[in-house]
């Protein structure tokens, strides 16, 4: 039975939230293996984060929170530790109360982006790469590109300031990997990658030119819904393979659930 006083509390923030697929997913999820878990969607108002991380700290049953837009990098800075994947890029999607009562951070968006690409059979190492968009998903998939043995990464941003500060941080933690701000240009590149919020809706422009692709040219977009973006749609009129959103949040919805232990096999050692 699910929902008793018993059961393991999971969070799903954001601002908005209304858009949120994690909390329908991860339900079907402890539904489908009996498990006495509920993930509820949250909101705040930014300036009502602190009071509202607080309540959270305090609820003793939440047992993990799934973090999205606009809140990542502020909850990040209320944990007390990270994994390597979340600290590198000062962000966090998904925390987890440590025996002491802490947050401990992590961000899989990268790991399930990597993952998503392998399991389509996308190669990664060795790629000539465009990365359009340098925010908080793009930092972490341009650092785990670099760590996948990717060749080459160009990256742009409408913020060309935070793409030089990105592109620098890469280039230290990864050497191997060719790292550089650069045009959101298509041409010549085995990989090209939307990073952005661009194609969310029906109105907005295409990331980059894609009368620059050729057919050789795999084209990923990280956005969800719509599964087809216009972008998507223009590069397989072109020919080119195509990777839409979705396979991301499937996998990170693996590696969530492994980091939150839902099973909880140590439950009365927890």
């Amino acid at each position: 039975m699910r929902g008793t006083g018993k059961a393991d509390v999971f969070v799903m923030l954001a601002h908005p939230v209304g858009h949120a697929k994690s909390p329908g997913i991860f339900n079907e999820i402890f539904e489908q293996r009996g498990l006495d878990s509920l993930m509820v969607p949250l909101s705040c108002r930014p300036e009502d984060f602190d009071t509202f991380w607080a309540g959270i700290t305090a609820a003793e049953n939440v047992r993990g929170v799934i973090v999205s837009v606009p809140y990542k990098t502020a909850v990040f800075h209320k944990c007390g530790a990270a994994h390597d994947r979340a600290a590198r890029v000062k962000s966090a999607n998904s925390v987890r109360r440590q025996a002491d009562g802490s947050w401990y951070a992590d961000n899989f968006d990268g790991v399930g982006f990597i993952d998503g690409l392998r399991a389509g059979g996308h190669r990664i190492e060795g790629q000539r790469i465009l990365q359009v968009g340098a925010g908080g998903a793009g930092a972490s998939l341009a650092y785990c590109l670099a760590e996948a043995g990717a060749g080459d990464i160009r990256l742009h941003d409408i913020d060309e300031g935070r793409a030089s500060q990105l592109a620098g941080l890469v280039a230290e933690a990864f050497p191997a990997c060719r790292i550089a701000v650069g045009p959101a240009d298509a041409a010549g590149m085995d990989m090209a990658i939307n990073a952005t919020p661009s194609g969310l809706r029906a109105s907005d422009p295409l990331p980059f030119d894609v009368s620059r692709l050729s057919p050789e040219t795999t084209v990923v977009d990280i956005i969800m819904e719509p599964a087809e973006t216009a972008l998507l749609r223009a590069a397989k009129a072109i020919g080119c393979p195509v990777q839409p959103g979705r396979p991301m949040m499937d996998f990170q919805v693996q590696a969530m659930a492994e980091f939150f232990n839902i099973d909880r096999a140590r439950r009365n050692h927890e």
